[in-house]
C-alpha cells in the first residue's frame, strides 16, 4: 500500500521545511519514504513542488497519480488537479479559490495568527495530512524539536496539533514495521562513501546539482579530519585534486556538466601522469547553462571520451543512495589500484530524491591504497613509469623515500619521467597506460536485472532509471507481459555477460533513457553490435517514473 502527497507553491513559501518534517515523521513511524523535488532556478516566486510517496512496502520510484495535495498557492491547484485521483484531497488556505469538491479549504493562516505566528500555517497542514491518513502523532514532537529551537518548536507543535484536530481520518493504511532504515539522498551517500573509503581531500566549485556533495563533506571535515576546499572555478578544483593525489592524499572532486567541461584538459593530465582521481559529474540538462535545477542523462557520450588523446578511464553511474555509497568507495579504491581516472555519474533527480534504505554496512568497505614502499627502488633513480606486464608501475609518494625523486610530466615521457619524442617509447607508453583496461575489465560489475527468466521484452537503462525500471517491470508482469530490465551501473568498460544472456531471447530490446539521442543504446551498439529496436526517451528535465515507462510501453511500443 502506497500513497502520494504533493506539496506545491512558490519558492520561499517553506515547502522544503514541510517536506523535511513530513518525511522524518513518516520515516520514524516506520514507513518507507521516497520524495523528489521539482524546482525552478530562482530564489523567490515561480512554481515549485515536492512529491512524497510513502507506504508499508519498499518504494524505488515516484508516481504521477496523487492522493493528497498541500497547495500553498493557487497555481498548485490549477497545475496539478488533473493528477489528483478521484477520491483525492486538496488541503489549502481558504483564501484560495476552487469549486472542486475534493478541496478542503481551511483557515490555515488565520489559525496560525491565533496561535501566535502566521509562519506556522504549514505545520497546521501537516497535522491535517497526518490525520487524513489516520496516522498517530508518535515522533512528531521529537522531529519538530530537532528542526526548530525553543519557542519556535513549541508553536509549531501547537500548530500541528491544531491541524490534526481540524479534519477526520479519510484514508486507510496498514501499520508500519519498526523504523530500521535511514533516509538519505544519493549526493549525501556519495559523500559518506568517500569518507568511508578514506578520502582526505575534496576540491570543488559550487554548481547545482553537485554542490551538496561538497557542502556535506565541508560540514563533516573537522570531525573527519579531512580538507575540503571551495576554489575559484572547476579548473582549479580538478588541478588541486590531481596535485593532492600526487602528494599522497586520497582525492576527489565533483561538479555538473558545465563544470566538467572546464575540467576536460586536466582529465588528460591525470591520465598521462597516471595519477589516481575520482570525478563526480552530477548531470543536469545542457547545453550551456541549460536547466540548472532539472535532471537529465545526457553526459554519458561526453564523459566516455572527454580529453584530447586517449587515456584509460572507468565510468560508473550511481543508481540510488545505497549504490552511490558503495560505488563511491569502490571508485576510490579502483582509481588507486589502476592509477587512473574514475568518473561517477549521478543526476539532479538522485541528488535531491530522499529514500529510505537499509543502513550502510561499513564492514563491506576497505581502504586499499596500493602504494609501494622502499623495496621498489632498485636503482639510484626511481622508475616512476616502469614498463610492467599489467601496465601498472610501482607508485611511491613524493618525500616518503629518502633521496628518491618522483618525476611526473604532462609531456610524453620515458620510464623515468623524462620528456621524450621517441616513436618507440611513445608506443610503449601508450600501450602501458591502456593495458590496465584489460585487467580492469575483470573487475566490472554486471547490471541489476529485474524480470522473468526469458524476457520477450528487454528494457535497458542506467543510473537513476534503476528504480523506475524495476517498478515498470512489476507493472508489466501484472499484465502478463514477459518483460525484463537491465539497469547498468558500470558503464565503461561495458559489462556484457547479462546483456548477451537476456538479449538473446528478447523479441524487442528497448532503451529507456533521459536524453535525446539514446546514448546507452549507442554505447551498447558500439561495444557489442546489439541494436535496440525501440527507444523510450525523455529530455524535458523531468524524471520518468516507473508508471510513465509502463504507460509509454503499452501505448507506443508494445
Amino acid at each position: 500500500m502506497k500513497y502520494n502527497i504533493l506539496i506545491g507553491g512558490e519558492a520561499g513559501q517553506g515547502m522544503d521545511t514541510l517536506a523535511v518534517l513530513l518525511e522524518k515523521i513518516l520515516k520514524r513511524q516506520g514507513y518507507y519514504v521516497f520524495s523528489n523535488k521539482d524546482y525552478m532556478s530562482r530564489i523567490r516566486g515561480g512554481h515549485n513542488f515536492i512529491q512524497l510517496r510513502f507506504g508499508t512496502e519498499t518504494i524505488v520510484s515516484h508516481h504521477p497519480v496523487l492522493d493528497v495535495m498541500i497547495a500553498l498557492d493557487q497555481r498548485t491547484i490549477e497545475t496539478h488537479i488533473d493528477r489528483l485521483q478521484e477520491k483525492g484531497i486538496i488541503i489549502c488556505d481558504d483564501s484560495l479559490q476552487s469549486e472542486d469538491t475534493r478541496v478542503i479549504s481551511m483557515a490555515l493562516k488565520e489559525t496560525a495568527k491565533g496561535i501566535g505566528n502566521i509562519k506556522v500555517f504549514g505545520s497546521i497542514a501537516i497535522g491535517a495530512v497526518m490525520k487524513l491518513f489516520g496516522l498517530t502523532i508518535n515522533q512528531v514532537e521529537e522531529v519538530f524539536k530537532e528542526k526548530f529551537d525553543g519557542e519556535t518548536s513549541m508553536v509549531n507543535i501547537a500548530a500541528f496539533q491544531k491541524g490534526y484536530e481540524l479534519v477526520e481520518s479519510y484514508f486507510q493504511i496498514d501499520s508500519p514495521a519498526e523504523d530500521n532504515h535511514i533516509l538519505i539522498n544519493s549526493n549525501q551517500a556519495i559523500a559518506l562513501g568517500a569518507l568511508a573509503a578514506g578520502v582526505s581531500f575534496y576540491a570543488g566549485y559550487p554548481m547545482t546539482p553537485a554542490t551538496s556533495i561538497m557542502t556535506y563533506l565541508s560540514e563533516k571535515q573537522e570531525d573527519a579530519g579531512i580538507v575540503v576546499e571551495q576554489v575559484e572555478d572547476e579548473i582549479s578544483a580538478i588541478n588541486m585534486a590531481i596535485g593532492a593525489s600526487y602528494a599522497g592524499a586520497r582525492a576527489m572532486t565533483g561538479t555538473s556538466g558545465g563544470g566538467f567541461s572546464l575540467m576536460v584538459e586536466a582529465l588528460g593530465l591525470a591520465g598521462i601522469t597516471e595519477t589516481p582521481l575520482v570525478v563526480a559529474n552530477i548531470q543536469r540538462p545542457g547545453p550551456a547553462t541549460g536547466l540548472p535545477t532539472r535532471t537529465e542523462q545526457s553526459d554519458l557520450s561526453f564523459v566516455l571520451t572527454a580529453s584530447h588523446g586517449e587515456i584509460p578511464r572507468m565510468v560508473i553511474a550511481v543508481r540510488n543512495p545505497e549504490d552511490a555509497f558503495y560505488q563511491t568507495a569502490r571508485a576510490l579504491n579502483l582509481a588507486d589500484k589502476y592509477q587512473m581516472l574514475v568518473i561517477l555519474l549521478g543526476d539532479q533527480f538522485l541528488s535531491d530524491a530522499m529514500e529510505t534504505i537499509e543502513p550502510f554496512d561499513f564492514g563491506r568497505i576497505a581502504i586499499n591504497r596500493y602504494l609501494a614502499g622502499k623495496e621498489v627502488v632498485t636503482e639510484d633513480e626511481y622508475i616512476r613509469y616502469q614498463l610492467t606486464e599489467n601496465g601498472l608501475s610501482p607508485r611511491i609518494i613524493p618525500g616518503k623515500n629518502e633521496g628518491q625523486i618522483v618525476l611526473v610530466d604532462s609531456d610524453e615521457h620515458n620510464e623515468y619521467g623524462h620528456i621524450t619524442e621517441a616513436a618507440e617509447i611513445r608506443s610503449n607508453m601508450m600501450e602501458k597506460r591502456m593495458k590496465r583496461m584489460v585487467y580492469l575489465k575483470k573487475e566490472i560489475l554486471e547490471p541489476n536485472y529485474y524480470g522473468v527468466k526469458h524476457p520477450e521484452v528487454l528494457l535497458l537503462g542506467w543510473g537513476s532509471m534503476d528504480g523506475p525500471l524495476k517498478e515498470a517491470i512489476e507493472l508489466l508482469q501484472k499484465d502478463g507481459i514477459g518483460a525484463g530490465a537491465l539497469a547498468f551501473g558500470d558503464l565503461y568498460p561495458l559489462p556484457t555477460k547479462l546483456l548477451d544472456k537476456y538479449s538473446s531471447s528478447a523479441l524487442k530490446i528497448i532503451n529507456v533513457e533521459q536524453n535525446y539521442t539514446g546514448q546507452l543504446a549507442k554505447l551498447i551498439r558500439q561495444e557489442t553490435g546489439i541494436v535496440c529496436h525501440n527507444s523510450i526517451l525523455k529530455y524535458d528535465g523531468r524524471q520518468m517514473s516507473g508508471y510513465e515507462i509502463y504507460l509509454r510501453l503499452k501505448g507506443e511500443v508494445l
